[in-house]
């Protein structure tokens, strides 16, 4: 009998451990080597890269995304969809350079490695044939030279004068989940979908230039300069000191570093503002935050490291703790391309005309990323309601509970509205944006949309008004709870909507199959 109970306590724990391993994920190290070329606005790089294949099959080629294909020509991807809209058209008119990938020579555990182009004719994206299959548990080392030639910045990547976004700008291994590849090409209305691992970049760029990066600088001297520098200008609320090199007409090489990311982009200019300043968390954590911005750009950047610091302390009590060690925000060019770009620890901001409140809105709402696209790596292509409405959901708390106010409405809220309690006042707000014309569901992919206002409407605010029928239903702090639940169980992992609903049930024991229902509600609520 106790021999039958074991042998009934032993398959018990293996059913578990076999449930417990549904879930899998690919995993992947780089290893990057990349020097700006100033004067012919290019890359030199080297990728080192080790796949670790976690999926319970056997792989015989990877997808890589070659992201700067996408602004080879004009019969991209990403060309098509900006000309089949009007505010498109007129970012493909800013366009005064093409931009491409070159040079690539993949090598896989040391041997070469054939490439096969996409079978639908999109240049920024490849198969890379493996010598041998990729057994389950089993690690490839790939490796490969490349050259990038910048375009002039006018989508998410490229430069403006002496101003450097280098994102989307290495080799990338598309996404393989339990629902396949994802090859997906570079779209401006449409993000990105990536492998969770870890980075070591080294960055070399002519020694005038001060960079900004994904992870954490490990070369002491130039982030001890940048601090230094950083905190004297944050007490001064200006820009009371410049950075200069010791050594110009030479070049430097700076090492980052990063764990639990999916994603790494740099940014580089020669004559940008720093501030600097820590904050604690409850938990003691102490964490470095960084504003660069222009020295004639928007006057309001002088509390843009409060902004910061604001949005991290919020996220992190609502959602769940900031768990990289720095966050930083960068001004962009004026041209107004791109309202704001994302990626772990640090974002792009391009908001020249915004008033403090407007500022602060969009530095939270891209801080806020780090959480929902950074940490929660969802796939923001086919359901990018999971990335922009979730967060736009906690950027209307955060504007509400600050300054009575929401950043949809502007100046025009009414008074009557703003002297009302936040939580009063957000309820009025969400009745007001129920009324938005918005006829796709919310859980309509990004290529759903036949323009950028209405990809708008649904995705962040549609959505936001989703989230809060969800959280009225619930209670706020059965919600907050429940949030907080999916933060813990999905962080650094890959989320799809049926494991939020799941996530949000099990916190609170309850049934929530109507209000998901509504993600396919076409109309208002």
């Amino acid at each position: 009998m106790y021999k039958k109970i074991v042998s009934l306590l032993i398959l018990i724990l293996s059913t578990c451990a076999l449930l417990a391993q549904d879930y899998w994920q690919q995993e992947v190290h780089y290893n990057i080597d990349v020097a700006l070329n100033e004067k012919l606005k290019s890359l030199d790089g080297k990728l080192q890269l080790k796949y670790i294949n976690r999926s319970p099959d056997t792989l015989t080629y990877i997808w890589f995304h070659l992201w700067p294909n996408a602004y080879k020509d004009n019969t991209t991807a990403l060309a098509r969809q900006l000309s089949a809209d009007k505010e498109g058209r007129k970012k493909l008119k800013n366009k005064k350079s093409e931009g491409f990938m070159d040079g690539l020579a993949f090598t896989v555990d040391g041997k070469t490695a054939v490439t096969m182009p996409d079978t639908a004719g999109n240049p920024d994206v490849i198969k890379v044939l493996l010598p041998a299959p990729l057994m389950p548990g089993q690690t490839a080392s790939l490796a490969t030279p490349f050259q990038v030639k910048l375009p002039y910045y006018f989508s998410r990547s490229g430069y403006d004068g002496d101003q450097y976004m280098i994102c989307q700008w290495y080799p990338k291994p598309a996404v393989y989940d339990k629902k396949g590849w994802h090859p997906i090409p570079y779209l401006d209305q449409g993000e990105f979908y990536s492998e969770f691992g870890s980075f070591s970049v080294n960055i070399t760029v002519p020694a005038e230039y001060i960079v900004g990066a994904t992870g954490s600088l490990l070369t002491k001297d130039e982030l001890e300069r940048y601090k230094s520098i950083g905190a004297q200008n944050y007490q001064a609320r200006s820009a009371v000191a410049k950075y200069q090199t010791d050594k110009p007409g030479t070049t430097k090489t700076l090492q980052y570093v990063g764990e639990n990311i999916h994603d790494f982009a740099w940014f580089a200019d020669k004559d940008v503002v720093i501030q600097y300043d820590t904050l604690q968390l409850p938990s003691g954590k102490i964490i470095d935050a960084f504003a660069w911005y222009q020295p004639n750009g928007n006057v309001q950047w002088g509390l843009g490291v409060n902004y910061i610091k604001d949005a991290i302390r919020k996220y992190s009590g609502w959602i769940g703790e900031y768990p990289w060690p720095v966050a930083q925000a960068v001004e962009g060019p004026k041209n107004l391309t791109s309202g704001g770009m994302e990626y772990p620890m640090i974002t792009l901001i391009t908001s020249p005309e915004a008033d403090a409140e407007g500022l602060d809105a969009v530095i939270t709402h891209e801080v806020g990323h780090n959480w929902f696209y950074g940490i929660l790596g969802s796939n923001e292509r086919d359901h990018p309601w999971m990335d922009e409405g979730i967060n736009s959901f906690y950027q209307f708390r955060y504007e509400a509970e600050k300054y009575k106010s929401n950043s949809i409405f502007g100046k025009s809220l009414p008074k009557e509205i703003k002297a009302l309690p936040a939580e009063e006042l957000l309820s009025r707000v969400y009745n007001a944006l129920n009324s938005l014309p918005a006829k796709e569901p919310v859980n309509t992919g990004s290529t759903g949309f036949a323009n950028k206002n209405d990809y708008g409407i649904v995705v962040y605010v549609k959505a936001a008004t989703w989230l809060y029928l969800v959280q009225m239903a619930m209670g706020r702090e059965n919600f907050d709870k429940a949030m907080q639940e999916y933060f813990s169980t999905w962080k650094f992992k890959h989320p799809y909507p049926e494991d939020l609903k799941t996530a949000l049930e099990k916190a609170t024991g309850s049934d929530l199959s109507q209000y998901f229902e509504l993600l396919n509600k076409e109309g208002n609520f």
